[in-house]
């Protein structure tokens, strides 16, 4: 194996770091990680990477995970274009979803330029929401095969918790500061942790494009939402694996029900594969091996 940090500029002029990990004899194929929301980094999980690497790398199958503009809660970056710099807030405080399509194919652009064919795009947490988002508004993108894992319904959570009386009135705050252009000012920490207004209104929004796995409103039979359920989701017509651990604490209790739902979305699409892991939590803590193994096997089918 031969690990390599590497960094590539976005269209929109940021400079975002990865790892890229390479099997001994050279491959054209590469697994590109899109990692979840607060304070995530894949500089922080350096065992969880190479578990990764091991498994993928042995498959002949390159890993590049990379911090996107997502990473970390607050981050200063420099934005740089046509020669001039400015330093700006970003991580998830700040983040917009659709934003991501900007840091993956920011991420190809680069693995193209030093000689990669083949893409494989794998979504923790939000990063399968951003896979879903992609998708979405770049359906024609060079992408091979997408991997989800454990997939977010955060404004269904938060709904759940407040209450609708409550969530509406966020959503109003959150509306409102943005249209007075207070936009990035942080809201209440008691909401959703540090975040700022626009950032609490872009995961919120039953109709916008962060809402990509609505199984709350799908569970509980409510109408939150006018926009069509799983709307980006039952877009996808590429080879699709969905993993969701057994005991994914952000799943209501109920991840056999889920993966039925989206099971129902899909059924005509059999190029999509279901898996639930057994004794695993959200993370897949402990449990690194056994979901690094899960996706490489796939990936080579």
């Amino acid at each position: 194996m031969h690990l390599s940090h590497l960094s590539f500029s976005t269209e929109d002029g940021l400079n975002l770091p990865g790892l890229l990990y390479e099997p001994t004899k050279k491959t054209d194929k590469v697994a590109i990680l899109l990692h979840g929301n607060g304070s995530s980094s894949i500089f922080y999980s350096p065992e969880r990477g190479a578990t990764y690497a091991k498994y993928l790398n042995a498959q002949s199958i390159a890993y590049f995970p990379f911090n996107n503009r997502g990473a970390h809660i607050i981050k200063r970056l420099t934005r740089r274009i046509n020669n001039t710099e400015e330093r700006l807030n970003f991580g998830c405080a700040f983040e917009l979803i659709k934003e991501c399509i900007l840091d993956i194919d920011g991420a190809i652009n680069f693995l193209k330029s030093i000689g990669y064919k083949t893409f494989y795009l794998i979504g923790a947490s939000t990063g399968a929401n951003k896979i879903c988002v992609y998708n979405y508004y770049q359906p024609n993108n060079p992408v091979s095969k997408y991997v989800f894992i454990g997939g977010g319904d955060d404004s269904g959570f938060v709904y759940q918790q407040f209450g609708q009386k409550k969530f509406e009135l966020i959503f109003a705050k959150c509306l409102s500061k943005i249209n007075t252009g207070k936009g990035t000012d942080l809201a209440p920490s008691s909401w959703m942790g540090i975040y700022s207004y626009q950032s609490v209104y872009d995961t919120l929004n039953p109709n916008g494009d962060y809402n990509t796995f609505p199984y709350y409103e799908s569970l509980s039979h409510l109408e939150i939402s006018s926009k069509e359920l799983f709307r980006e989701f039952k877009s996808i017509h590429k080879p699709t694996l969905v993993i969701y651990g057994e005991n994914d604490e952000y799943c209501y209790g109920k991840v056999p029900e889920i993966i039925d739902i989206l099971k129902d979305k899909t059924i005509n699409k059999p190029n999509f594969t279901y898996k639930i892991l057994p004794d695993s939590d959200h993370g897949f803590v402990g449990k690194e091996d056994n979901l690094a193994k899960t996706i490489s096997e796939w990936l080579t089918q």
